[in-house]
C-alpha cells in the first residue's frame, strides 16, 4: 500500500478525515491587449452593386426618395416636422437604416444568394428599401424624407442604393451646432468635446454636397428667419405645391416627437417656427471651426 494509503487508514481510524490530492489551481485570467473588449470591431461596407436604370422596377419599391443631409443639432427635426405637415410629404422620425444589417445563417445561405447575384450589401438595400416603403404605404402619402443625420457618413452607399434619391442639405452656423450639441447634455461633453465631435458631422455632410449635382441647400437661419419662402422654394425642389398648413405643423400631428430620435425638446413641440440663437460673434469661433465657418460663409 502507498505511503498516502496508509495515512489515510491511520487519519480514518482516528479522526476519520482522509488527505486528499489538491487539483490544480486554475491560470489566472490572461489581460486582454488594449484595444480589444467586448465592444466588437466596425464591420467593413459589404460588397453590393448599383442597380442600373432599368433594374430599378425590380429592385427598388421606393422611387425617389429625399435625403436630409445635415449634421447633429442644425435644425432637422423642424425641417422634418415642417415637411410632414405637407399633404404629399411623409417624414418620420429618424429611421437610421443604415444600421440595419443582413447575414447569412449558413454558407448555403450564401451561395444561394450568390446564385441569384445577391450578396450581403444587396439584401441590405433591399431591406432598407423595404422598411422605408412599408412606412410610406402606411402614412398613405407619396414622397418619403428622411433625416438621420448619419446618414451623411454613408451619403455614397444611399446614392448607389437609390440611384434616383434627392438631396436636401440642411447647414447652420458652425459654433451654434457645436454649443447646441453641449447644452443637449453638458454632463457628458464640453463644448470642445461636443465641437470635435459635431465637426465630423458638418465634414460629412460638406463632403456629400460636394459630391452631389442638382441638391438643394437650406440654412437653418434663414428657416427661421423666413419659413414661407424657404419652404416654397424647397417644395419647388421636391415638385409639389407649397401648403400654407405646413408652418403650423403642430396642428396636423404633434404624435411623431420620440425621445432619442430626433429634437423632442419644448421649442420643437410648440408646433410653429420659433426664431433661432442670435449669431456668435467673430472672435466667438474657436479655431477647430473657422474653417467650416469659411467653407459655409458664415464669416466675412
Amino acid at each position: 500500500m502507498s505511503l498516502m494509503g496508509n495515512l489515510n487508514r491511520a487519519l480514518s481510524a482516528t479522526t476519520g478525515l482522509q488527505v486528499r490530492r489538491a487539483a490544480p489551481a486554475a491560470a489566472p485570467p490572461q489581460p486582454q491587449p488594449k484595444g480589444t473588449g467586448a465592444k466588437p470591431g466596425k464591420r467593413p461596407t459589404p460588397v453590393y452593386r448599383c442597380p442600373a436604370p432599368g433594374d430599378l422596377a425590380t429592385d427598388r419599391l421606393l422611387r425617389r426618395p429625399v435625403f436630409i443631409m445635415s449634421p447633429v443639432r442644425s435644425g432637422s427635426t423642424l425641417l422634418r416636422m415642417l415637411l410632414n405637415a405637407h399633404s404629399q410629404l411623409y417624414s418620420p422620425h429618424e429611421l437610421h437604416i443604415r444600421r440595419l444589417e443582413v447575414d447569412f445563417g449558413s454558407r448555403l445561405s450564401q451561395r444561394a444568394m450568390s446564385a441569384l447575384d445577391l450578396e450581403r450589401g444587396d439584401l441590405e438595400h433591399l431591406l432598407w428599401d423595404r422598411v422605408m416603403h412599408r412606412e410610406l404605404v402606411r402614412s398613405g402619402k407619396d414622397v418619403i424624407v428622411e433625416k438621420t443625420p448619419s446618414n451623411a457618413f454613408v451619403h455614397r452607399r444611399i446614392r448607389d442604393c437609390w440611384p434616383d434619391a434627392r438631396f436636401v442639405f440642411l447647414l447652420r452656423h458652425p459654433v451654434s451646432i457645436a454649443r447646441s450639441w453641449h447644452e443637449g447634455d453638458p454632463g457628458k461633453r464640453t463644448f470642445d468635446e461636443a465641437a470635435a465631435d459635431a465637426l465630423r458631422y458638418m465634414k460629412a455632410v460638406d463632403n456629400a454636397r460636394g459630391a452631389t449635382t442638382g441638391g438643394h441647400t437650406v440654412r437653418y437661419e434663414d428657416l427661421t428667419a423666413d419659413a414661407e419662402k424657404e419652404l416654397r422654394a424647397l417644395c419647388a425642389f421636391l415638385d409639389v405645391r407649397f401648403e400654407p398648413s405646413m408652418l403650423d405643423y403642430g396642428r396636423r400631428d404633434d404624435s411623431q416627437v420620440v425621445k432619442g430620435l430626433g429634437d423632442w425638446r419644448d421649442k420643437i413641440r410648440t408646433g410653429r417656427v420659433q426664431s433661432g440663437r442670435a449669431l456668435p460673434a467673430e472672435d466667438e469661433i474657436p479655431e477647430l471651426l473657422r474653417p467650416m465657418c469659411a467653407a459655409w460663409g458664415y464669416t466675412s
